[in-house]
């Protein structure tokens, strides 16, 4: 199929499509596909069959998808490591206090933070991941190292390998009372808007930790914000906030107990590295006349 990118084309990636027989071209009005990284998108002439989306989560161009009258497809798994890399990053700096220990720097806080710091690696920490699908299961296989006992929550209570126990979204109840860290990596519907709440926070131990490389408003902020400083929960770890950017003078920058990447985990430089085997099946998938492997349902909006 003939392709063209919205911007600039990443050379590494026209370079490994065209190798699997697709053919890139300048010009839209060419192309049979259109690879879009998001910004402004162009009204689409008829020739364009499909667009790919380079990144995972569309709630934020869901009106776009559903106003192009083409099918789309997004980057659902295709960042799984960078991505499980950064959530296992916040949980283990929350857990031993890095940003409480750059904040103080003085070696009169040993002690105290010697006793708020928290181990993974043990036997009887359980991690609760919110949404296993390929970032989850990624991260599941990361954490085996650990011994950390993990529930894998998803839609359909399927089981997820390396899980030691698969609940469904419904059943968060039971789960919460026994969570040392909570990882949200769902994407953002009306379902899972304000899923972690005061309630949520509420029933989780006191040492419980909560990192978000999901999506922002899957997590309620002043809700967090109101766990972080009266000690309901211990700590947070953000790659992903609500609002987004996080204004300057939130409360949550300078909480000790709260650890903020700028939602890094994939970004322009990790896209163009992971993203051409996605492109290359999807094109294959549409040229065949089958559903792509990572096709956008506007219904359930992901």
């Amino acid at each position: 199929m003939k392709f063209t990118f919205l911007g600039d084309p990443w050379k590494n990636v026209v370079d490994e499509v065209e190798a699997a027989g697709h053919t890139y071209v300048e010009d839209l009005s060419e192309a049979e596909f259109l690879v879009y990284p998001g910004g402004r998108l162009p009204e689409l002439p008829e020739n364009i069959k499909w667009v790919q989306f380079i990144y995972s989560g569309v709630d934020g161009i869901l009106p776009k998808i559903k106003k192009s009258g083409v099918r789309w497809a997004n980057a659902a798994g295709v960042y799984a490591a960078p991505v499980a890399e950064a959530a296992l990053a916040l949980m283990l700096s929350v857990m031993h206090q890095h940003k409480a220990a750059t904040m103080y720097p003085t070696f009169q806080v040993r002690a105290e933070l010697d006793a708020r710091t928290q181990l993974l690696a043990d036997d009887e920490t359980t991690v609760v991941i919110l949404g296993a699908g390929g970032i989850g299961t990624r991260l599941i296989e990361m954490l085996r190292g650990f011994n950390a006992n993990v529930v894998a929550v998803n839609r359909s209570g399927n089981p997820v390998e390396g899980a030691d126990r698969v609940v469904t979204t419904e059943q968060l109840d039971e789960v919460w009372p026994d969570a040392d860290v909570v990882v949200n990596l769902l994407p953002l519907t009306e379902q899972t808007r304000g899923l972690v709440d005061k309630q949520a926070f509420e029933t989780m131990p006191d040492n419980a930790i909560v990192v978000n490389v999901g999506r922002g408003p899957v997590v309620n902020t002043d809700d967090l914000v109101w766990a972080l400083q009266n000690g309901v929960i211990a700590g947070a770890g953000l790659d992903v906030t609500d609002p987004e950017p996080l204004p300057d003078d939130h409360p949550l920058w300078s909480m000790p107990n709260c650890q903020i990447t700028p939602h890094i985990a994939t970004t322009w430089t990790t896209a163009p590295k992971f993203i051409a085997p996605c492109i290359i099946a999807n094109a294959n998938a549409f040229e065949a006349g089958e559903t792509m492997p990572t096709e956008v349902d506007t219904d359930a909006g992901y």
